[in-house]
Protein backbone atom coordinates (compact mmCIF):
# COMPACT_ATOMS: atom_id res chain seq x y z
CA UNK A 1 0.00 0.00 0.00
CA UNK A 2 1.33 3.36 -0.68
CA UNK A 3 1.53 6.09 1.50
CA UNK A 4 0.34 9.34 0.92
CA UNK A 5 2.39 12.27 0.96
CA UNK A 6 1.50 15.09 3.07
CA UNK A 7 2.03 18.13 1.62
CA UNK A 8 2.45 21.51 3.50
CA UNK A 9 0.17 24.09 3.30
CA UNK A 10 1.80 26.80 1.28
CA UNK A 11 -0.31 30.17 1.19
CA UNK A 12 -0.77 30.22 -3.31
CA UNK A 13 1.86 32.63 -4.86
CA UNK A 14 1.25 36.43 -5.05
CA UNK A 15 2.03 39.02 -7.10
CA UNK A 16 3.35 41.87 -5.38
CA UNK A 17 1.99 45.19 -7.28
CA UNK A 18 4.41 47.74 -5.88
CA UNK A 19 7.35 47.16 -8.54
CA UNK A 20 4.38 47.19 -11.12
CA UNK A 21 2.57 50.60 -10.13
CA UNK A 22 6.62 51.74 -9.87
CA UNK A 23 7.28 51.16 -13.64
CA UNK A 24 3.77 52.48 -14.17
CA UNK A 25 5.06 55.86 -13.04
CA UNK A 26 8.19 55.76 -14.68
CA UNK A 27 6.75 55.23 -17.90
CA UNK A 28 4.41 58.16 -17.71
CA UNK A 29 6.58 60.23 -16.23
CA UNK A 30 9.04 59.41 -19.37
CA UNK A 31 6.12 59.86 -21.78
CA UNK A 32 5.27 63.11 -20.44
CA UNK A 33 8.62 64.61 -20.67
CA UNK A 34 9.04 63.77 -23.78
CA UNK A 35 6.21 64.40 -25.48
CA UNK A 36 5.85 67.43 -28.39
CA UNK A 37 2.10 68.66 -28.43
CA UNK A 38 1.27 69.66 -32.15
CA UNK A 39 -0.37 73.25 -31.70
CA UNK A 40 -3.44 72.56 -33.35
CA UNK A 41 -4.48 76.36 -33.59
CA UNK A 42 -1.28 77.50 -35.41
CA UNK A 43 -2.86 74.48 -38.29
CA UNK A 44 -5.78 75.71 -38.34
CA UNK A 45 -7.20 77.24 -41.87
CA UNK A 46 -8.25 80.54 -41.41
CA UNK A 47 -10.28 82.53 -44.51
CA UNK A 48 -10.37 86.12 -44.40
CA UNK A 49 -12.81 87.96 -45.84
CA UNK A 50 -12.59 89.06 -48.82
CA UNK A 51 -12.44 92.65 -49.54
CA UNK A 52 -16.10 95.39 -50.25
CA UNK A 53 -15.89 94.91 -54.26
CA UNK A 54 -15.54 99.30 -54.15
CA UNK A 55 -12.44 99.08 -52.00
CA UNK A 56 -9.29 99.68 -53.83
CA UNK A 57 -6.66 97.67 -53.22
CA UNK A 58 -3.50 99.54 -51.50
CA UNK A 59 -0.42 100.25 -53.60
CA UNK A 60 2.00 100.38 -51.35
CA UNK A 61 2.52 97.56 -48.18
CA UNK A 62 3.25 99.84 -44.87
CA UNK A 63 6.60 100.97 -43.75
CA UNK A 64 8.31 99.72 -40.86
CA UNK A 65 10.94 101.58 -39.46
CA UNK A 66 13.53 99.32 -36.81
CA UNK A 67 14.76 101.54 -34.48
CA UNK A 68 17.02 99.50 -31.57
CA UNK A 69 17.38 101.11 -27.77
CA UNK A 70 20.82 99.78 -26.08
CA UNK A 71 22.87 100.57 -23.63
CA UNK A 72 25.60 102.43 -25.68
CA UNK A 73 23.01 104.04 -27.75
CA UNK A 74 20.28 103.87 -30.63
CA UNK A 75 20.35 101.96 -34.16
CA UNK A 76 17.96 103.13 -37.18
CA UNK A 77 17.84 100.21 -39.39
CA UNK A 78 20.73 98.78 -38.28
CA UNK A 79 22.06 101.59 -38.75
CA UNK A 80 24.30 103.36 -35.62
CA UNK A 81 22.77 106.80 -35.29
CA UNK A 82 22.37 109.34 -32.14
CA UNK A 83 18.96 110.25 -31.49
CA UNK A 84 19.43 113.56 -32.64
CA UNK A 85 19.66 111.91 -36.10
CA UNK A 86 16.83 109.34 -35.42
CA UNK A 87 14.77 112.26 -35.28
CA UNK A 88 15.89 113.59 -38.02
CA UNK A 89 14.82 110.58 -40.00
CA UNK A 90 11.96 109.91 -38.70
CA UNK A 91 10.44 113.89 -39.56
CA UNK A 92 12.17 113.46 -43.03
CA UNK A 93 10.32 109.81 -43.50
CA UNK A 94 7.52 111.61 -42.15
CA UNK A 95 7.49 114.42 -44.74
CA UNK A 96 8.02 112.34 -47.79
CA UNK A 97 4.91 109.76 -46.97
CA UNK A 98 2.58 112.54 -46.41
CA UNK A 99 -0.25 109.77 -46.90
CA UNK A 100 0.55 106.80 -44.77
CA UNK A 101 2.25 106.56 -41.49
CA UNK A 102 5.02 104.20 -40.59
CA UNK A 103 5.35 101.19 -38.16
CA UNK A 104 8.29 101.72 -35.72
CA UNK A 105 9.64 98.48 -34.39
CA UNK A 106 11.41 99.41 -30.81
CA UNK A 107 13.46 96.81 -30.44
CA UNK A 108 15.00 97.53 -26.05
CA UNK A 109 18.08 95.89 -24.83
CA UNK A 110 17.51 94.51 -21.47
CA UNK A 111 20.67 96.94 -20.52
CA UNK A 112 19.02 99.74 -21.91
CA UNK A 113 17.97 103.00 -19.71
CA UNK A 114 14.62 103.22 -19.23
CA UNK A 115 14.68 107.61 -20.05
CA UNK A 116 16.36 106.38 -23.53
CA UNK A 117 13.44 104.59 -24.72
CA UNK A 118 11.19 107.44 -23.33
CA UNK A 119 13.28 110.29 -25.61
CA UNK A 120 12.43 107.78 -28.86
CA UNK A 121 8.76 107.60 -28.00
CA UNK A 122 8.31 111.08 -27.43
CA UNK A 123 9.90 111.39 -30.75
CA UNK A 124 7.44 109.02 -32.92
CA UNK A 125 4.34 111.42 -30.49
CA UNK A 126 6.30 114.54 -32.19
CA UNK A 127 5.83 113.06 -35.33
CA UNK A 128 2.04 111.71 -35.16
CA UNK A 129 3.58 107.99 -35.62
CA UNK A 130 1.20 106.18 -33.93
CA UNK A 131 1.92 102.60 -34.55
CA UNK A 132 4.28 101.77 -32.68
CA UNK A 133 5.88 97.79 -31.57
CA UNK A 134 7.94 97.76 -28.26
CA UNK A 135 9.99 94.25 -27.86
CA UNK A 136 12.32 93.32 -26.29
CA UNK A 137 15.57 92.11 -27.35
CA UNK A 138 17.34 88.32 -26.33
CA UNK A 139 20.26 89.45 -24.88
Amino acid sequence: MARERKRPQVDPPALSMTPMIDVVFQLLIYFVVTLHPVDVVTNLDVFQPAAPPDSKPEDKPPQLLRVSVFADGYTFNDTRMSIETIDRNLQRFVEINQGSSPTVMVVISAYSRHGDLVKLLDICAKHNITSISVVSAPN
